[in-house]
């Protein structure tokens, strides 16, 4: 089964309900994850050099915060965690996950997403669906409506498990 879970982390809900179903499966499996939160300093290129110099310092940092509170939530849950924080401007996100895949032979990866689709997929694009159609391991997505659908099965189950024992005692 999946033993090592490479999860892309950016500090938003969604990409926590990413890292919330990489920790059930790691739970379940075993398995160790790997956190990579990436810096696109293309998309945050303003042409005055200086600038983007302390742009990029800051979006490092962040990215930094971002990595370590996720990191400590997954330690919270008793899972074997590390993290990997690639230089500023290595690529496009997309790209340094699926490198970061390859590299440490990640056997899924989990991503939370928005779902996006028609005209806001084509002017936001995803990279999201590019990983998805080049990773060389299973992707699995988790969209908002998925994971809350997830979480009251999970509720449900245990409800009724809690009853199950208390009728058996």
């Amino acid at each position: 089964m999946y033993q090592r879970i490479l999860v892309p982390v950016d500090g938003s809900a969604t990409a926590d309900l990413g890292l919330d179903e990489a920790i059930r499966l790691a739970k379940l499996t075993g398995a160790r994850l790997r956190l990579v939160h990436v810096v696109d300093g293309v998309t945050f290129a303003t042409g005055l050099e200086l600038a983007t110099g302390d742009i990029l310092g800051l979006l490092v940092d962040a990215g930094a915060q971002i990595l370590t509170a996720a990191r400590a939530r997954v330690e919270a849950s008793g899972v074997a965690v590390d993290t990997f924080l690639p230089e500023a401007g290595s690529g496009r996100a997309c790209d340094v996950v699926i490198a970061q895949a390859k590299l440490w032979n990640a056997d899924l990866i989990v991503i939370g997403t928005h779902g996006r689709r028609g005209v806001g997929r084509l002017f936001i694009g995803s990279d999201a669906e590019q990983i998805v159609r080049t990773a060389p391991v299973p992707v699995l997505l988790v969209r908002p409506e998925a994971a809350k659908a997830g979480a009251a099965a999970v509720g449900l189950g245990e409800a009724a498990a809690s009853r199950a024992d208390a009728l058996a005692a």
